[in-house]
């Protein structure tokens, strides 16, 4: 008997059933044993949310349940563009995969493009950000556009648009990495009167329908009521001359008369900050929204909140609004719609629906016709608690849908109150009992109200991600609760909040800042119980969860012996594959993970080099060749996870079994 089968013996007694099978992958290909991958056909990773209805599917199967124990960390690329401890960065890229390029940007807006086999750079643009002036950055992607009217060796027949932190829009040749000369760089202030300092800012990549890129922006929020707007806009792919805007302010609102440098946007409405979905057949744009200024007090602003935390459905060619359905009424809560809409075909009694999937930070999950905005399944109207706060009306109802039914629970009692000990667990009941609590939808007060699910979700811009073939829609569900107090003018200056538990918002023009705090105990512990993430399956034409598991454990986040599977609170979001699997980092403790599809178990896991909060890809370049997966590791600095700069590509070993990292390579700007 060799070594390797011995030690396979002793461990043998230990494991049973799948696990022992799976194990025993893993211990074979330890001992250099082959492991076999099916082949199939190449695939891609054209968008930022793979397909461009953002269903983050891949039909590889190579790489699957009976094998996926076997995944080793072939090459590691490093960006360079990270500061720890001087510089607030984020990096939750998902490159784009042009024939046999990865693309992607990094915290400082710099696009990368890597060859997709071994990691080594292409070529790297530097758009030239300020980011020390910024205070730090993020960039979630890039976008791909291919010019029907170009020859293929014609410059810039094949573009990369970014959209960067200092609210720019600019296209990049696929091939060489040089900036389009015939596409003048937009500036994305324009139009929108005073701009503060860090005050606009683009984080998601741009969307690509027919020849129009199409643009959001993030506005910092809680600032001043005044702030600027949140126009959508397209351009011309080629040139960047303006095609069409969207200015989201209510019906019947007259549009501002046009300066000399063009048309005015109205102020203070609703902004889109995250990634849009496309139907191209349908020549439609699917664009989430968030909040108008300021977001937890509104009072006297009327209808600025028409389109606020709503799927908007715009036609690609004109900008026109063909429907828009909203998830929050007067959203008090920054509740905005985080996620990507995933664009789906049910069978539902016999008919086929083309729907639009959007999970919310409620934990809601509406699915609407994609062609009217109308719910397929019943939505009601059910009545919320009301504002205590003088001048503020919040609304009388909100909608929830009924299949699925809420994720999330839909509030927290005094004996479900989480601590380790009697202690903390006593000190919570005591807080919760000083705050208003009663429920998703309780408003924001003076005195302190309990926010649950709190800011960050729910679900958020990690997305979900389905795989038809299942019928199962995956994503993760955050529980932890915020609380929002409402700080009268004259207290503002004598308060000092404590970071990062606390944060404080001016809310400039009204009569309340927010102090806004993660509802923990004194020793720094949610007080709401686990777990504090999950990730789960749901089944979407039953309207049923088909399996849920906590995600993430505390291992790293807390002392020993308390290293327990629990769920930690993570940013990311996760893909399903062809082969039955669910990959996703996001979470808070540093792990690579992969599920099965059907039924939720963990099948492997690497420790990343730093924290995961993005959202991976995989991809096979030519038919019968490797399938790969590929996630940024780089931290994210509202968790405080791990900063970094890794770009990490894992593949199954070959032939001898391969098990040793490859190389890892480090970028400088040429």
């Amino acid at each position: 008997m060799s070594r390797c089968a011995s030690r396979w013996r002793k461990r043998e007694g230990r494991w049973r059933g799948a696990a022992a099978t799976l194990a025993l992958v893993g211990a074979l290909t330890a001992c250099g044993e082959p492991v076999s991958e099916r082949a199939g056909p190449a695939a891609g990773w054209p968008t930022w949310g793979g397909p461009p209805g953002g269903t983050r599917f891949s039909p590889l199967d190579g790489i699957d349940a009976g094998n996926v124990a076997a995944l080793v960390r072939v090459w590691t690329f490093h960006t360079g563009d990270v500061a720890p401890g001087r510089l607030k960065t984020s990096f939750q890229a998902t490159p784009v995969l042009w024939r046999d390029q990865l693309l992607l940007c990094s915290p400082y807006d710099r696009v990368f493009a890597l060859d997709a086999r071994t990691g080594e750079p292409r070529w790297i643009y530097d758009p030239g950000v300020d980011i020390e002036a910024i205070g730090g950055g993020t960039c979630r992607g890039v976008a791909l556009w291919e010019d029907a009217r170009a020859t293929s060796a014609g410059a810039c027949a094949a573009r990369v648009f970014v959209a960067t932190m200092d609210a720019r829009l600019l296209a990049i040749d696929a091939a060489t990495g040089e900036a389009c000369a015939d596409f003048a760089p937009v500036d994305l202030t324009r139009g929108l009167g005073e701009v503060r300092r860090n005050e606009v800012r683009v984080t998601s990549a741009p969307t690509v329908i027919g020849d129009v890129v199409t643009v959001g922006h993030l506005v910092r929020d809680n600032r001043r009521v005044d702030a600027p707007g949140g126009v959508i806009r397209g351009y011309d792919a080629r040139t960047g001359a303006l095609r069409w805007a969207f200015d989201p302010v209510p019906p019947g609102t007259p549009p501002l008369p046009a300066d000399a440098d063009g048309p005015r946007y109205h102020r203070g409405t609703p902004n889109a900050w995250s990634t849009f979905s496309v139907d191209a057949a349908r020549d439609l744009v699917f664009v989430p929204t968030g909040n108008p200024s300021n977001d937890f007090y509104r009072s006297g602003r009327g209808a600025i909140d028409h389109y606020g935390s709503s799927v908007v459905a715009l036609r690609g060619s004109t900008g026109e609004r063909v429907w828009h359905f909203q998830t929050v009424h007067h959203d008090l809560w920054d509740y905005d719609v985080g996620s990507q809409p995933t664009l789906v075909d049910l069978e539902i009694d016999g008919r086929r629906v083309a729907a639009l999937v959007q999970p919310t930070k409620v934990g809601h999950v509406f699915v609407l016709d994609r062609e009217t905005g109308e719910p397929v399944f019943p939505v009601e109207e059910r009545p919320v608690p009301q504002s205590d706060v003088p001048g503020e009306v919040s609304a009388p109802t909100q909608p929830f849908p009924t299949r699925p039914p809420p994720l999330h629970p839909s509030g927290i009692r005094p004996d479900e109150v989480f601590g380790l000990t009697p202690i903390d667990r006593a000190a919570c009941r005591r807080a919760l009992g000083r705050l208003r609590n009663e429920g998703p939808f309780t408003p924001p007060s003076v005195g302190g109200s309990l926010e649950y699910p709190g800011v960050a979700g729910g679900a958020n811009w990690g997305s979900a991600a389905w795989s038809a073939a299942q019928g199962l829609l995956v994503m993760t569900l955050t529980r932890l609760g915020t609380v929002q107090r409402l700080v009268p003018r004259a207290e503002l200056e004598s308060l000092e909040p404590n970071p990062p538990i606390e944060i404080l918002f001016p809310q400039h023009g009204t009569p309340y800042g927010l102090l806004q705090s993660v509802f923990v105990s004194p020793w720094g512990i949610p007080c709401t119980p686990p777990a504090w993430s999950e990730l789960l399956a749901i089944d979407l034409v039953r309207g049923a969860v088909a399996w849920r598991v906590p995600f993430g454990s505390t291992r790293g986040l807390a002392p020993w012996p308390f290293w327990l599977d629990w769920g930690v609170p993570g940013m990311g979001g996760p893909i399903v594959t062809g082969g039955g699997l669910v990959f996703i980092g996001a979470s808070m403790d540093g792990q690579f993970r992969a599920f099965d599809l059907a039924s939720g178990r963990e099948l492997w896991s690497d420790t990343l080099p730093a924290g995961g909060q993005a959202t991976p890809m995989t991809y096979r370049l030519r038919d019968g060749g490797r399938q790969w997966v590929v996630i940024a590791a780089g931290g994210h600095a509202t968790l405080g996870t791990e900063p970094g700069d890794a770009v990490v590509a894992y593949a199954l070993p070959r032939g001898g079994g391969q098990s040793a990292v490859g190389a890892t390579r480090t970028a400088s700007t040429p």
